[in-house]
Formats: structure tokens, sequence, C-alpha cells
């Protein structure tokens, strides 16, 4: 396995790593995904360090937590060989301060993970998208708490534009605090958007990209096939044309518990190849 250095940063990192959103399959959206229990997941991390893959990736609001407490059932007994990837930011619950990156919310998230993963620190903890009602200020000292308390040791974003990006970096080095080392982004064939702007500015600034769905939703993976139907039941289909998703209402009404009413699906404008 090949190793490179994540950002700004001394830690290496394989060059694969692993996506847990298919533990648990906690709510109707992720079971789409998958719905891994402890023996699979213990099975799949197994595999996994056997090819040199220790870096597993996680988040709070995947299946409302129980992807969480699955990776750390499954990494029991092995937490020196691997490093965890986690996030925070969307609503975890119907309560006013639930969701964004308050420090209100940062803290509470970080020690509900850290209780369900059963560890005593993550390795990369990631804002899981760019808070606009909050300080950066706010969100980047709170992050610089959590890694000089030693609950954290490197902080890295998600979805983020390149202006949230450097302006969250010019604060992190106006204050010497911590900054994002990395920033998990989706990055594809099919969706090649991250080069315009975000890709030049990673580099320039040595944020590493951590990449989401590099199988364009699964539409690179050979099972989606030029005149053949599409999968009834697929969750989401994005449009080659705009890149934008095509989700359904009960996929928002279960992933995205934050947004009141759900958005009109609107169809792809065009088939896919």
């Amino acid at each position: 396995m090949e190793y490179r250095q994540l950002g700004y940063s001394g830690l290496k990192v394989p060059v694969l790593s692993f996506g847990t959103g298919t533990f648990g399959g906690g709510t109707e959206f992720f079971k789409a995904w998958g719905s891994s229990d402890v023996a699979e997941a213990t099975r799949l991390v197994d595999i996994c360090l056997d090819a040199g893959v220790n870096l597993f990736d996680t988040a709070d609001v995947y299946s409302r937590g129980i992807s969480e407490e699955i990776l750390g059932k499954a990494i029991a007994g092995k937490r020196s060989r691997v490093l965890i990837s986690t996030k925070a930011t969307f609503r975890m619950s119907d309560g006013p301060n639930d969701v964004g990156s308050s420090r209100y919310h940062l803290v509470q998230s970080c020690e509900d993970s850290l209780r369900r993963l059963g560890v005593e620190t993550i390795d990369i903890y990631h804002m899981h998208a760019f808070d606009a009602t909050t300080p950066i200020e706010e969100t980047l000292n709170t992050l610089n708490t959590l890694v000089q308390s030693g609950k954290v040791r490197y902080i890295a974003c998600s979805n983020f534009s390149g202006w949230h990006l450097m302006k969250s970096l010019a604060v992190s080095e106006r204050y010497g605090w911590a900054r994002y080392v990395g920033h998990q982004v989706y990055y594809s064939l099919l969706s090649r958007e991250y080069e315009w702007e975000l890709m030049p500015l990673g580099l320039d600034q040595k944020v590493s990209a951590l990449v989401w769905s590099p199988l364009g939703w699964g539409r690179l993976t050979g099972k989606l096939r030029r005149g053949a139907p599409l999968p009834k039941k697929a969750a989401c289909i994005r449009p080659l044309t705009t890149g934008l998703p095509y989700w359904t209402s009960t996929s928002i009404k279960s992933w995205m518990p934050w947004m009141k009413s759900p958005r009109k699906a609107v169809r792809p404008s065009r088939k896919l190849p």
C-alpha cells in the first residue's frame, strides 16, 4: 500500500480509505447503501488491514450514530493499527442547537462520537459542511481547543467552497490555531468541478483531497450500460449535464432531517449513456 502525507501535517495516510456509510443501515436512506452488522464490519476491517488500508471514514449522521458504533466495535483491540476519520455539523436531533458548527454543537458532537467509537482520540475530525450561521472564528477556536485537549489530532473539512476554505485557513493563520489539512470532496471522472478552483487551492495551501464517491454514485462500476434501463431502486441518480443530484422525496426526509420539507424531485434532462 502506498502512503502519502496528509496536507500540511506529518500524518501519513493510505491512498485508499474505507468509507463506513454502509454500516448499520439505521435509516431508509442509508439502508439503500448497505446494512453491515458488527460481524460483517469486523470482517471488512480485517480485510482492509491485511491490504494495508488503515484509514476508516465515518460520520455522526451516518445512520444517526449507528455507523460509528459498529465501526468502534469492529476496531476493538486494533486501535493502534487504524486511523479514524469522522465528521460533525449535520443535524442529529430536533434540538435547536443540535446542528451546525457552533461551539455548543461541536463539543457535544465530539464527545458523542468518542463514546460511540469507544476511543479517546479522533485522528481526523471533519466539518461535514460549511455552517454559514456560525462565526468561522468560533468554529476554528473550538476545533483548536479539541486538538489541544487531545480529543482530536487533525482537523479537516468537507464540501466547502473555495472561499469557505480559504477564509478558514486565513483565520487559523491569524490566530495560530490548528488549520484544515484535508478537504473531503466529491470528485470523479463524471464530475470534475473540483479541478476548477478547489484543486489549485489545495495545492497552493497544502490541503489534501480525500475523495468521496470516486465511482460517481455507482455510475462507473459497470452496472449502468448504454441503452439499458436504469435500476428501479436507485436512490440517487446524477445527470451528466449538471452534476446535481436527483433526490427522491423519501431519501430527503430520511437523510436530511434538518430540512422542513423535501424539495420536489427533478428528473434528469437526458438519459444516461
